[in-house]
């Protein structure tokens, strides 16, 4: 995602904004599973009417991350979406945690951070807990990592968890935020 600031929160243009809403519908209704009782024709609703969570749906869909609607908020009434591509998305990946571990490295620098790269797409990293709800739903990150949402408590030590799923559980680790691997990159969350 090359000039990610220049580029944030523009408008899709109608052909892209149909291509994306086409692909949605047709992931929305492979996956049934995942969004029992909810008709698309009420999630297209609200996405017509969000310019910018449409963006950031399509900055999702760009980088790899196969973007589903996963549930309802019910305190708020918005549809939740997260990445469900099988692996940790792939335009996402050998990045280190946050800015503030970027700039620490001397040499060896990634490209960007899970952080900064979710800021710049206007979504959320997803956290631990919802990392474990997203693998009720299927098998997801059975080769890669993701980086999720780190308690401050660890990363003011210099820390950062990932997680992944292997031998049919769910594992969350630690590393160094700073650190960064071509099989990690990170999972995102959209309410709209």
């Amino acid at each position: 995602m090359k000039n990610k600031k220049e580029n944030a929160y523009k408008k899709l243009s109608a052909k892209q904004a149909s291509e994306l809403l086409e692909i949605l519908k047709i992931r929305f209704e492979k996956n049934r599973s995942r969004h029992e009782g909810i008709d698309w024709n009420d999630v297209l609703k609200k996405l017509n009417a969000a310019d910018k969570k449409l963006w950031s749906l399509n900055a999702m869909e760009q980088t790899g991350g196969e973007p589903d609607m996963v549930g309802l908020d019910a305190k708020s009434g918005e549809y939740i979406f997260y990445d469900c591509a099988p692996e940790s998305p792939k335009g996402r990946r050998s990045i280190c945690y946050d800015h503030e571990a970027l700039e620490k490295r001397k040499e060896h620098k990634p490209e960007d951070s899970a952080i900064e790269m979710a800021n710049n797409m206007g979504i959320e990293i997803l956290t631990e807990a919802q990392y474990r709800e997203l693998q009720q739903l299927g098998d997801f990150d059975t080769k890669t990592s993701s980086w999720v949402k780190t308690p401050e408590s660890i990363r003011k030590h210099g820390g950062a968890i990932f997680c992944d799923r292997r031998y049919n559980h769910v594992f969350t680790y630690h590393n160094g935020a700073d650190s960064y691997y071509a099989a990690r990159g990170f999972r995102g969350c959209l309410k709209i």
